[in-house]
């Protein structure tokens, strides 16, 4: 039996949707969802209208079920699927509406302190490192500090932006896929408070660096030592400082 134009292209997006939804991993964005399948279904818009006679085929199904003939008659089986339509579209919009204006009855998002009391020293990759007092070995060093820049931007977008965002506001592509949702650089309440030091130990140990005596507090952060050297999360603190326009604590300075 040869399947309509109209119900292809229906299981068409149908598939496409169930392909994004469970087969990719991690998660997409139910708003990255929702904006891949407008690309899907404009494609197939302009795929049809580029053909008259793939066009009429496509709206053959919509002309029998809801056109009234030349004669005004309408098969009995037709009128049965008309009053059908009818009757649930309205109850389709009450639902629909209904489910996004209904209050959300789920627990509150879990409280996180931004700026958790770091350690002293930590280890990193074995190889221990004091916090206190750290500086950026590479801010000093001038004449390569734009180079450290750019090294620094190609790291972040190869692993940071996908949560951070490529404005570093924290609204990345699994940004909404995750709670807490992960820092925002611009906000003055976050890197601009924090020397350089402790970036690094936030960036090295993730959210499972986390001293236990602080909770509550969470992160979904991984721990980037196991992925990035020493030096490029160097690198990558200087590009998200210079980015974001703000200058790093000093240790030997009070915020303002």
């Amino acid at each position: 039996m040869r399947i309509p134009k109209f119900i292809q292209m229906i299981l068409l997006v149908v598939i496409v949707f169930l392909v994004f939804k469970f087969t990719i991993r991690p998660q997409i964005p139910s708003s990255l969802l929702s904006f891949y399948m407008m690309i899907v279904i404009f494609a197939i818009f302009i795929y049809v209208i580029s053909d008259s006679q793939l066009l009429q085929d496509f709206l053959k199904p919509l002309k029998s079920l809801l056109v009234v003939n030349e004669n005004k008659l309408i098969e009995e089986s037709n009128r049965e699927i008309r009053q059908l339509i009818f009757a649930f579209l309205p109850i389709f919009a009450a639902v629909f509406t209904y489910l996004n204006m209904a209050v959300d009855a789920k627990a509150p998002a879990e409280l996180r302190s931004i700026h958790p009391a770091p350690p002293l020293q930590i280890r990193f990759n074995e190889k221990p490192i004091r916090i206190e007092g750290l500086k950026n070995p590479l801010r000093s060093d001038t004449a390569n500090f734009d180079k450290y820049v750019e090294e620094g931007a190609v790291i972040y977008f190869e692993n940071c932006f996908f949560c951070h965002g490529d404005n570093l506001d924290g609204n990345g592509h699994f940004a909404e896929a995750i709670d807490p949702k992960p820092a925002n650089f611009l906000d003055h309440g976050t890197i601009a408070q924090l020397q350089e030091s402790y970036v690094f130990w936030r960036v090295s140990k993730g959210g499972q660096g986390l001293p236990d005596e602080g909770t509550p507090w969470n992160s979904a952060m991984p721990a980037w030592e196991n992925v990035l050297t020493e030096k490029q999360i160097w690198k990558v603190i200087i590009y998200i400082y210079e980015a974001a326009g703000v200058e790093p604590r000093r240790w030997d300075k009070k915020p303002k």
